[in-house]
């Protein structure tokens, strides 16, 4: 079983992690209160005054040496037709077939580079699994490690940086 030692607050931690959003980033630019009104959320969707659709996966990076991958849940862009067909095929139990979909990164994963707006597809999966996000393979750091893998360090100075974010000491 994957573990480390945390080095900022000196716990074994076990397991490989995995962190994500509620919501896409747009969400947050909608004022709070005009969001009961404007937005329409779900675990999964989002659509944002009827104009702007989102749909939430995940961003499976391969962790050299483990059988378990690491897991960004992000939120990605889809325009209103493949919004539609989305929705139409998501209560399906057998569903991969259909798709992908290409879409617009719409999480700020603070510990990279921008990742707003990183092309992306959203994989549909059998049986009520969310979404694969399969980015673009471009030189961005975080398509490189989805490409090629992160080591167990990799994972262990991510968990850190992400329970342990800088200031919060």
């Amino acid at each position: 079983m994957f573990a480390f030692r945390c080095n900022s607050c000196d716990k074994v931690h076990e397991g490989i992690p995995s962190f994500g959003w509620e919501y896409p980033l747009q969400y947050v630019g909608v004022p709070e209160n005009e969001r009961s009104r404007r937005c329409f959320m779900t675990s999964d969707t989002c659509v944002i005054d009827d104009a702007a659709f989102f749909v939430r996966g995940c961003l499976e990076i391969p962790v050299i040496g483990e059988e378990e991958v690491f897991s960004w849940g992000v939120w990605t862009s889809l325009s209103d037709k493949n919004f539609r067909h989305f929705e139409e095929f998501y209560n399906e139990p057998k569903r991969a077939q259909h798709g992908p979909f290409f879409g617009w990164l719409c999480s700020d994963i603070w510990l990279y580079p921008s990742t707003v707006n990183l092309k992306s597809m959203v994989h549909l999966r059998d049986d009520g699994i969310r979404p694969y996000i399969e980015l673009e393979p471009t030189s961005h750091p975080l398509a490189i490690e989805q490409r090629l893998g992160i080591t167990r360090d990799r994972v262990a100075e991510i968990y850190e940086k992400m329970l342990h974010p800088p200031g919060s000491a």
